[in-house]
């Protein structure tokens, strides 16, 4: 019994990806207050060597600088004054720290050191218990250096990653309302290299970036308590909640509202976002004139809980996008935007509806089954061409789809997954006897996705993108003369037969050119 024990044990850290020792710590208590911040009731203290103390020391963008300083523009820069308005509390070893009270210029910064990322036992666990921070200048949370547990290894990467071990961890108290208003840091460059002239940077090495106004240098995980009924509420400048590398939400209930991407993981063809649990809501308010949802430069893989993202409604943006794949294996998902982004799979049943013209995200959706009931009803506050739904009230059957008290119709797809007919392995349609393929038209050549690779195409134009793959733009503008519904989810307009009947089959249903029946 004692040799089948560690065989167990061993085989469990072979296979568990991030896993590894971690040990808890004892419990650290951190009152915020503008007057006097106390941990465990004692003053704060201002010496560096403490496991928390307090300094006026914030990484932000600061203004008056050249252009050898960083990336940053007017709208980016900060005055040093206003830098000095804010209060930072360290925390310096590993532990679980509970957060409280309310600190109206400042930031809670994590940094173990240069060595913690190598280092198993460098975590630390932030709980949010009833805890209201704002920050003008930068994230109001952020951690710089604690464990790695995950490897940004491209040729190593996948959609699977286990980050139960990662050193950021964030614990929304159960029956708490916490509110995190963060703003961000632009490129600032620890080196430079400049054109020959001298005129212009041609390259450089990051020293600071920070997108958003909840920040992680490393894979971070964010849980409710165990009966997920915390609020974290993020008011986010610019981007909401970020990780560099994976982030996995397990519960609670998130609130984000953006100024551009509501979540992002910004380690490209790597960074894994999954979502186990909890309640997430995410409004991209088009401050910035862009942003998705959920934004991964990676997979986004959604297993369970209930997820609402909206993109910018005056960008070319999705509610749920990533790089890599998105796969839907479970709870409830309604996304809206402007862009049909790539649905690779996942055993949850959703439906795309890619509209005829733009939404003005003032209306209620509904859809009925074929006995009249509702089975879903959703209400975007912005403005979008496509709007997916994935839930487990999907079952195969017949429907239909009204806005308000109108009657929808459109022309249905068929089995979809990423935006085409899902054909079994893999293989092409076949084609009557004698027959060979159509040839494609001159001026798309080049413009399809041959062999797995990315279409090329004019900077800022939209070819046709299979796959639902998204068009470059710039800063998130359409290109000259396109709007919203031109569009059409990232999709060209499809011709088939217009139905107000609509028939949901298991897997990825996609219906086009959605409009008032006749």
């Amino acid at each position: 019994m004692k040799k089948l024990l560690v065989c167990l044990v061993a085989f469990t850290l072979l296979f568990s990806g991030c896993s590894s020792k971690k040990t808890e710590t004892e419990v650290t208590k951190i009152k915020l207050s503008d007057s006097k911040i106390t941990v465990d009731g004692e003053a704060i203290s201002n010496d560096v060597s403490q496991a928390v103390y307090s300094a006026k020391d914030i990484v932000f963008y600061q203004a008056g600088k050249d252009f050898t300083y960083g990336e940053g523009t007017a709208e980016d820069e900060h005055k040093q004054s206003e830098a000095d308005a804010h209060t930072v509390v360290h925390i310096t070893k590993p532990g679980k720290y509970i957060l409280s009270g309310e600190l109206s210029a400042g930031q809670v910064a994590v940094d173990l050191g240069e060595d913690a990322e190598k280092d198993p036992e460098a975590v630390v666990t932030l709980v949010l218990d009833d805890v209201d921070i704002t920050c003008k200048v930068a994230p109001a949370i952020i951690f710089y250096n604690v464990y790695e547990c995950g490897n940004a290894d491209e040729e190593k990467a996948t959609k699977d990653v286990d980050t139960k071990n990662a050193g950021a961890n964030v614990i929304i108290a159960d029956g708490t309302e916490n509110n995190i208003n963060g703003s961000y840091v632009a490129k600032i460059y620890e080196s430079y290299e400049l054109s020959e002239d001298g005129t212009e940077v041609v390259d450089s090495k990051k020293l600071h970036k920070y997108d958003a106004a909840f920040y992680s240098k490393k894979t971070m995980n964010v849980s409710g308590e165990e009966k997920g009924t915390g609020v974290l509420n993020i008011k986010a400048e610019n981007e909401g909640l970020d990780s560099e590398l994976h982030l996995t939400i397990n519960g609670g209930i998130i609130n984000i509202t953006s100024g551009n991407d509501g979540i992002n993981t910004n380690e490209d063809n790597v960074s894994v976002t999954a979502i186990n649990g909890g309640t997430l809501n995410i409004i991209c308010d088009g401050s910035t004139g862009e942003g998705d949802g959920i934004d991964s430069n990676g997979w986004l893989v959604i297993n369970g809980g209930t997820v609402t993202a909206q993109a910018c409604a005056t960008s070319g943006d999705a509610g749920i996008d990533s790089d890599m794949g998105i796969y839907i294996n479970g709870g409830k998902v309604v996304a809206s935007g402007n862009m049909l982004d790539h649905i690779t799979g996942g055993s949850q049943t959703y439906a795309v509806f890619n509209f005829a013209d733009s939404q003005n995200g003032k209306s209620t959706y509904s859809l009925k089954n074929a006995d009249g009931k509702v089975i879903g009803k959703y209400s975007p506050e912005n403005g979008f061409s496509c709007l997916i739904v994935a839930g487990d009230e999907l079952t195969p059957g017949e429907y239909t789809f009204w806005q308000g008290n109108t009657q929808l119709a459109a022309s249905q797809q068929g089995n979809m997954h990423g935006g085409r007919p899902q054909m079994p392995d893999g293989e092409m349609p076949e084609l009557p006897e004698g027959e060979t393929p159509p040839e494609m038209p001159e001026d798309m050549k080049g413009q399809g996705k041959p062999m797995g690779e990315r279409p090329e195409k004019p900077d800022g134009e939209f070819p046709f993108m299979p796959d639902g793959e998204r068009p470059e733009k710039p800063d998130g503008e359409m290109p000259e003369g396109m709007t919203p519904p031109d569009i059409n989810g990232g999709n060209m307009m499809f011709d088939g037969e217009v139905s107000a009947s609509f028939t949901i089959t298991k897997g990825g249903n996609l219906f086009s050119n959605v409009g008032p029946a006749e």
